[in-house]
């Protein structure tokens, strides 16, 4: 079985449990970091020395930290067809995307925008700061909304790890209060994704008590 430490209101946790979800895999997950505590204890720092969620453990296997290298992991190991293609071209361009989405997005949206909205006190809140960092984001997002526009998914008409490496930041940034722009292709897909039994239980999770 596996194994997931981290608190459900963590989009990197989040990223981990829609994969799982997707998967169909048997899991046992442990609350642990922001208001939970425990990530500075000796136990949790011999499983990740950066003291960070989420850690993965598959049986006796030795634990894994880091977002993306855990989907990858569970991908290689539990995946197939085009969710994690066995073609080498096919697999690197469900990677390539996976990793421009966690760089050009995930990123862009978590600390630059989501941040200064929710986790930062309502006086404290700089809005130019907040429409600089949603223009930036948005830049990125039109790459994906032009693609979406053609095909169903994020690689192509099949949902692949690179969608949820991309789409599970969506529910946060179409439900905070920002002004956003039309993206089209972009909410569709976001539709389709609000369809997925594993996206609506693992992403689409209330972040109030992230609020400051």
């Amino acid at each position: 079985m596996l194994e997931v430490w981290g608190r459900k209101t963590s989009s990197n946790v989040q990223a981990v449990m829609w994969c799982i979800g997707e998967l169909g895999l048997p899991y046992r997950r442990h609350d642990i970091g922001h208001r939970f505590g425990g990530t500075d204890t000796d136990a949790f720092g011999a499983l990740n020395p950066n003291r960070t969620v989420p850690v993965l453990q598959d049986g006796t296997d030795p634990p894994l930290w880091e977002t993306g290298a855990i989907l990858r992991y569970l991908a290689n190991r539990y995946g197939s067809g085009e969710f994690w293609p066995e073609e080498l071209i096919a697999r690197t361009d469900v990677d390539r995307w996976a990793e421009w989405a966690k760089i050009n997005v995930s990123l862009a949206f978590t600390a630059p925008v989501f941040w200064r909205v929710v986790r930062t006190p309502e006086a404290e809140r700089d809005p130019d700061a907040i429409r600089d960092a949603v223009a930036v984001l948005e830049k990125k997002l039109q790459i994906a909304d032009a693609r979406l526009a053609e095909q169903a998914f994020l690689v192509g008409d099949e949902f692949t790890m690179a969608d949820i490496q991309f789409g599970h930041v969506l529910f946060r940034y179409f439900d905070i209060d920002i002004d956003r722009a039309a993206l089209p292709g972009l909410a569709r897909y976001y539709e389709r994704l609000c369809a997925r039994p594993a996206f609506r239980e693992h992403v689409m999770v209330s972040y109030e008590k992230l609020r400051l």
